[in-house]
């Protein structure tokens, strides 16, 4: 039997590599709970049946938004991200891609998931998820040089999603229902993120970006908004069922849920350690998918 030729060398890992670093790109990983969250919105704005396809189309245009506005967030950071050893070896922040290349890329994203939206699902999705993409990219990722707040600019795009969601269904934003999902998405993000720049503290300062742990080493304000942020979301997280959208199940779920994780955000208000940093970060992922699989499970 004669042998199999050989592939040219380095042409497979060199296309492995190039599929690797647009999924790096786009923070695709991240972007799977841009997906939940607007199928959850969908869900929960939805009356009659669903139709899967449309639940398809507006998940996918999301997607491929929110992976558009991560691209142009790391073609920006491109200078900053090489001095931090969690993003240094980023596509773009190492050279492995070039800023046009990653804008290329995150135009065709963006422009694709916003005509998937408009024409595929409906006007109004497709606006809430442009402005997503530029708060994202315009506003938070500027914003992050110069000060902290960023941190909350950058909560709002990520608690569009659901609206997105909740448009693509047919219902009508104005619903004050579809703004009590945006605030359990923006108030979760802030603890959770506080979190992961308490135990990155060290990153942003050598990046010379301003998070809240970089400019208070001591902590006393990262704890006190930490823990503000993590009680808030208790009496806001009762809002789906004071306006109708779940049932009482939800309510004693979400109260239970809400209360728990306050209390870990509590221990690192009083002792702020990374590992009680990185307890508070697993309790806010372990914390989001619980509400909204209860939310979805005592929908009325």
């Amino acid at each position: 039997m004669r042998p199999t030729p050989a592939a040219s060398p380095g042409a497979l890992p060199s296309a492995r590599t190039r599929v690797v670093d647009v999924i790096t790109l786009t923070k695709a990983r991240v972007n799977a709970l841009v997906v939940a969250t607007t199928a959850g919105g969908y869900y929960m704005a939805s009356t009659g049946s669903i139709d899967p396809g449309a639940v398809v189309v507006t998940c996918l245009g999301t997607a491929l938004v929110a992976s558009g506005a991560a691209a142009y967030n790391q073609v920006t950071e491109r200078e900053t991200d090489r001095l931090m050893n969690r993003t240094r070896l980023r596509p773009v922040a190492d050279g492995r891609m070039t800023p046009a290349e990653g804008r290329t890329v995150a135009t065709a994203l963006s422009a694709t998931g916003l005509l998937m939206l408009w024409l595929g699902v409906n006007l109004p999705a497709a606006i809430v998820a442009l402005a997503t993409l530029v708060i994202y990219a315009a506003v938070y990722t500027p914003l992050k040089r110069r000060t902290s707040v960023s941190t909350i600019i950058g909560a709002v795009p990520g608690a569009l999603p659901p609206l997105i969601g909740w448009a693509g269904a047919g219902a009508s934003l104005a619903d004050p229902a579809a703004w009590a999902l945006f605030f359990l998405m923006f108030l979760w993000q802030l603890p959770h993120f506080l979190a992961i720049a308490w135990i990155y503290r060290d990153d942003y300062a050598r990046a010379g970006l301003p998070m809240l742990p970089v400019i208070d080493p001591h902590g006393a304000v990262t704890g006190r908004q930490v823990m503000l942020w993590a009680a808030t979301i208790v009496p806001f997280s009762e809002l789906p069922f004071l306006l109708g959208l779940t049932t009482a199940t939800y309510a004693v779920g979400a109260l239970v849920l809400g209360i728990g994780q306050a209390a870990i955000a509590l221990m690192f208000a009083i002792r702020r350690t990374d590992q009680n940093a990185r307890r508070l970060f697993y309790a806010s992922i372990t914390y989001l998918p619980l509400l909204w699989l209860l939310m979805g499970f005592a929908r009325r």
